[in-house]
């Protein structure tokens, strides 16, 4: 090593360039993935004992030395004055210090190309799992918040429009159902997180008979990567998991901002505790949905590395290249503003409370049960679009009359059909409404009810 953790330079004469070194180095960020880069050089120098390329004795010291490591990474003592190119280049400069020459043999038969992918990958499928908890821990307060006011009736809407009553569970469901995939897309791109590309090289594979398959196996890796070029030289798994990243992050925006229109005066449907919420420096009146408005502004930021991603690998020949050095930054404040968002939105919920009055008053005005009408119309034998347009017309009267339309009289009905008999005030009831969405997926609350207990079990799995 020329320099402290440079692991190159035998070939140059002059030392870089201080603005260079600056630029080009990435210890300042990366040595995040300590702890991933310590395990793969454990299981690598396991791998070179097996394949019989170091000692007994030289696989132990190197090891042992690498667990001291692990477990002191928590030490002021081990960053302190760190001059390095990068944490992988530190790791070894550090195993060197400590138990001498024999840990120069660790780095035998891989590059940093396939090492620095290896801890990425190690690091990203950790923290893969870590967002799939807190999903699910967000999904929980969602049920909780439907069974804390499990028979209430919310407006739902269409171009923000008032449409049609739904349960307010029903709400908190879609909100969950949205969850689950987002749960089901991490999964899938964990499998491909989960590929182990040590042995690869720089770019051709390794020239030592490493068993790929035993290392992989003690790392935990699904499989291993089927080609060197592909293996060192591709992140597709990065912008896969910033892609089902940017999904979440849409779904906790649109959540945000439902919460933050119900919060508002103009709606009051919900409340939030102080606990989530903020004031105003200058109006002392005020009480702001802060932590909703930050979930839904720090989703351009996630959007944002998805699409760093993508504009730096769109250009790269084969196979390495330092461009993407530019992936860890990325795929770091990803992980980050996700797992803080979505432990902010669970926190939220968990603080909201639905004001039933005044969602049930919202519900059984401004006409939302004008299709109820329609469809007792059809029941009737009218065709729908008959039915359709003679109740727009029966909307239209009672607007001018200013009454919903359950206020208005038989006589007054009859004038625009005689078909339409006494039973329509039934059939116009906010709990007829209800009940009339009985299909799978409606908002009935014998469907609600179930599709809740059904959302409790798969949270219990």
């Amino acid at each position: 090593m020329t320099k402290s953790g440079q692991l190159w330079g035998g070939r140059f004469a002059e030392k870089p360039h201080e603005t260079f070194a600056e630029f080009n180095d990435s210890f300042k960020f990366d040595r995040r993935l300590f702890a991933a880069d310590v395990r793969a050089s454990i299981a690598h120098a396991n791998g070179l004992y097996d394949a019989r390329v170091i000692m007994y004795k030289e696989s132990r010291a190197i090891v042992e030395g690498l667990q001291v490591l692990l477990e002191s990474a928590s030490s002021h003592d081990l960053w302190d004055g760190a001059d390095a190119e990068d944490v992988h280049s530190f790791i070894e400069m550090k195993l060197i210090e400590m138990i001498g020459d024999v840990g120069r043999k660790l780095h035998t038969g891989r590059s940093r190309n396939d090492q620095v992918a290896t801890a990425f990958r190690l690091w990203l499928r950790d923290e893969t799992d870590t967002i799939s908890a807190f999903i699910r821990d967000l999904q929980s307060e969602l049920v909780n918040l439907a069974d804390r006011h499990k028979d209430a009736i919310l407006p739902g809407y269409t171009h923000l429009q008032r449409a049609q009553p739904v349960m307010f569970a029903h709400w908190c469901l879609a909100y969950f159902e949205m969850l689950r995939r987002d749960s089901e897309r991490l999964f899938d791109a964990r499998r491909r997180i989960n590929i182990m590309p040590l042995g690869s090289g720089a770019l051709a594979g390794t020239g030592f008979a490493i068993d790929r398959d035993a290392v992989a196996a003690e790392l935990g890796f699904e499989r291993i990567s089927a080609n060197s070029l592909d293996a060192v030289s591709d992140r597709d798994f990065a912008v896969e998991f910033t892609s089902a990243c940017s999904l979440i992050m849409v779904h906790l925006s649109r959540l945000a901002e439902d919460l933050i229109l119900y919060c508002s005066t103009e709606f009051g449907f919900v409340t939030l505790s102080d606990a989530v919420s903020s004031g105003s420096s200058l109006m002392p009146q005020k009480k702001n949905p802060d932590a909703l408005e930050l979930l839904r502004g720090k989703a351009g930021r996630v959007f944002g590395h998805n699409m760093s991603l993508l504009a730096m690998l769109k250009g790269l020949p084969l196979a390495y290249n330092k461009d993407m050095q530019e992936d860890k930054q990325a795929v770091f404040d990803t992980v980050d503003t996700v797992q803080i968002c979505l432990r902010a939105a669970a926190i939220v919920i968990e603080n909201a409370t639905v004001n039933e009055e005044k969602t049930l008053a919202a519900a059984t005005s401004g006409y939302l049960n004008a299709t109820e009408l329609a469809d007792y119309l059809v029941k009737k034998g009218i065709p729908f679009r008959t039915a359709h347009e003679t109740v727009g017309r029966i909307v239209l009267f009672a607007m001018e009359q200013g009454k919903e339309l359950d206020e208005l009289t038989i006589e007054a009905l009859r004038e625009f059909l005689p078909e339409i008999d006494e039973d329509v005030f039934n059939a116009l009831s906010i709990e007829s409404t209800l009940a009339a969405k009985n299909t799978l997926g409606g908002t009935s609350p014998e469907r609600v009810a179930n599709a809740l207990s059904a959302a409790k079990e798969y949270l219990e799995k």
